[in-house]
C-alpha cells in the first residue's frame, strides 16, 4: 500500500467507528432503561452526549494539531475513545454512562477533521471525487447497518456490548496509526480556534451551505416526517422504517455517480439535479398514504438527490484551499456538518409548531414539507453564480 492509501484507511476506519457509535446506542435504549431505571427523555442523553463531546471537539482540532502534530493527536483521540467505550459499557449509573459518552465524543471530534485534513492533503484535487465517494459509502453504511448489529448485540449478549463490540475496532485502528502515519513535526504556533478567513473560498462556502440546506433538511424531514407518516398517513411503524432501505440504494447509486462524473461535468449540474430530486421528493410527501407506493418513490428521490447534493459538496469543499489550510478547512466543514444536522431537525420541529398554531393539523405539515423543499433549492440559486468552466479547468490542469 502506499503511503497515502495507509493514512486513508486509518481516517475511514475511525470516521466508521465515529459513525456505529452515534446511530447504535438508540436500539438499546429500552434495555437500558430496565437496567439504569432511566426515563426516554433522560436516555436520549446517551446519544446527545456523544454529539455534544464530539461537536465541542471540533473547534479544538486544528490548534492542537499545529501544537502537537497529527499523528499524536489522532492517537490521542482514538485512546480517549477507546478508554471511554470500555468505561461507558461499564458504568452503573446513567450519569457515569453519559459523561463517558461525552468524552467518547471528544475523541470522535478530534479524529474525524485531522484524520480528514492529513488524507486530503496527500491526494490531489482530481483526485478527490472518488475519495469523497469512498468517505460517502462509509457514510451510508455505518447508519444501515449499526440498528442491526446493535440489535443482534442487545438481543444475545446485552446492551453493554454495544460499546464493548467497537474496541477491537478502534484498537486496530490504534495499531495502524501507531505503525503507518509519520510524525510530522509540529508548527508549534498559536493559532485562533476557527480561522473564519478560509469562508472567503467560495467553493467551501457553497459546499458547507450546501449541507445546510440539503442533508440538513433531510435529517429533519425524516424526523419529523415518521410521525405525519404513521398518524397522518396511517403506515405502520416497520413499513416507515423500511422507507430507508430504498433511500439506501438511491444513496449509493448517486454516490458512485458522483465519483465517476464530477471530474468531467464539474460540481454545478449534479447539484442542481440534486436539488431537484431531493425537493421532489419532499413534495411527494404532501399526498402520501399508506395504500400506495408514493412513500417509496419520495424517499427513493430524497436518497439519490440527497446524496448527489452532499458527495459534491464533499469532493468540492477543498479543492482550492492550500495544503497548511487543510487543518483550519477540515474543522470548519466538520462543525458545520454536525451543526447542519442539528438545525435540520429543530428547524423544521419549530415551522410545524409555528405552523399548528394558525393552521389545520394536515395543513400545517404541508406547511412544513413546502419550506423544506424550499430550503433544498436554496443552492441552486447559489451554483450559478460558481465559474464551473473554471473549476473543470483546475482539474484537467491538476490531472495533467
Amino acid at each position: 500500500m502506499t503511503y497515502r492509501s495507509k493514512v486513508a484507511a486509518v481516517y475511514l476506519l475511525g470516521f466508521f467507528l465515529d459513525l456505529i457509535n452515534m446511530f447504535i446506542a438508540s436500539v438499546a435504549f429500552p434495555a437500558m432503561a430496565q437496567a439504569l431505571n432511566a426515563t426516554p427523555s433522560a436516555l436520549a442523553w446517551v446519544s446527545n452526549g456523544y454529539i455534544a463531546g464530539l461537536t465541542l471537539a471540533i473547534p479544538f482540532s486544528s490548534m492542537l494539531t499545529r501544537r502537537f502534530g497529527p499523528k499524536r493527536v489522532i492517537l490521542i483521540s482514538l485512546f480517549l475513545f477507546s478508554a471511554a467505550s470500555a468505561a461507558a459499557g461499564l458504568s452503573a449509573t446513567l450519569e457515569s454512562l453519559i459523561a463517558w459518552r461525552v468524552l467518547q465524543g471528544v475523541g470522535g471530534g478530534l479524529l474525524i477533521p485531522v484524520g480528514q485534513a492529513l488524507t486530503w492533503q496527500l491526494f490531489q484535487p482530481h483526485e478527490r471525487a472518488r475519495l469523497s465517494s469512498a468517505v460517502m459509502l462509509v457514510a451510508l453504511l455505518a447508519p444501515a447497518c449499526s440498528p442491526a448489529i446493535g440489535g443482534v448485540l442487545v438481543q444475545t449478549l446485552g446492551w453493554r456490548w454495544i460499546f464493548f463490540a467497537t474496541l477491537p475496532v478502534a484498537i486496530v485502528t490504534f495499531a495502524l496509526a501507531c505503525l503507518w502515519l509519520k510524525h510530522e513535526i509540529p508548527v508549534m504556533k498559536a493559532a485562533r480556534l476557527l480561522n473564519l478567513r478560509l469562508l472567503a473560498d467560495p467553493l467551501l462556502r457553497f459546499s458547507m451551505l450546501v449541507y445546510v440546506c440539503v442533508p440538513g433538511m433531510f435529517i429533519g424531514v425524516n424526523v419529523t416526517g415518521m410521525f405525519y407518516l404513521q398518524h397522518e398517513a396511517n403506515m405502520s411503524p416497520s413499513a416507515t422504517g423500511m422507507l430507508m432501505l430504498p433511500w439506501s440504494i438511491a444513496s449509493f447509486i448517486a454516490i458512485t455517480a458522483t465519483g465517476r462524473y464530477f471530474n468531467r461535468i464539474g460540481p454545478q449540474p449534479l447539484i442542481v439535479i440534486g436539488c431537484l430530486l431531493q425537493a421532489t421528493g419532499i413534495l411527494l410527501l404532501l399526498n402520501v398514504s399508506s395504500a400506495t407506493l408514493l412513500p417509496v418513490v419520495a424517499f427513493t428521490l430524497m436518497g439519490a438527490g440527497g446524496s448527489l447534493c452532499s458527495s459534491t459538496a464533499q469532493s468540492s469543499a477543498f479543492l482550492t484551499t492550500r495544503r497548511e489550510e487543510m487543518p483550519d478547512a477540515s474543522a470548519l466543514w466538520n462543525l458545520n456538518r454536525q451543526l447542519s444536522f442539528f438545525a435540520g431537525a429543530l428547524l423544521l420541529a419549530e415551522v410545524l409548531s409555528l405552523a399548528q398554531s394558525y393552521l389545520a393539523p394536515l395543513a400545517a405539515w404541508h406547511g412544513m414539507f413546502l419550506f423544506a423543499a424550499g430550503m433544498t433549492l436554496l443552492p441552486v440559486l447559489y451554483v450559478f453564480r460558481l465559474n464551473n468552466t473554471q473549476v473543470l479547468a483546475q482539474l484537467r490542469q491538476e490531472n495533467s
